[in-house]
């Protein structure tokens, strides 16, 4: 029964293609369009400047985000990036975003 079940195996790993898949940490960055009005930035300025640092000017708001992610190659990593952007981490009506991908 152990020959038949190493048989099966056997071509079953022949048939079903292996798609090794690479790892990428990719840093991601969101920040209002500059259209945007940022009040949050316009109150930390603010806040910078009562504290003395009066050189400081148009602070601006984002997010940071950090992930790994597996994927066959870099442009499917870079697509797939894209689209969780342009899905779920950023407004594209009201924010854009970029990010760098890095292999590990």
């Amino acid at each position: 029964m152990l020959a038949v079940n190493e048989i099966l195996n056997d071509a079953v790993a022949q048939t079903v293609p292996k798609t090794a898949t690479q790892t990428y940490h990719a840093h991601i960055y969101v920040t209002l369009r500059p259209s945007v009005l940022d009040p949050v930035g316009t109150a930390l300025e603010s806040s910078l400047k009562q504290l003395g640092y009066n050189g400081v000017q148009d602070v601006r708001v984002g997010k940071y985000l950090s992930l790994q992610i597996h994927a066959v190659d870099q442009p499917t990593a870079e697509d797939q990036l894209h689209q969780m952007c342009d899905q779920l981490f950023a407004n594209p009506v009201i924010e854009n975003y970029r990010f760098e991908l890095v292999e590990k």
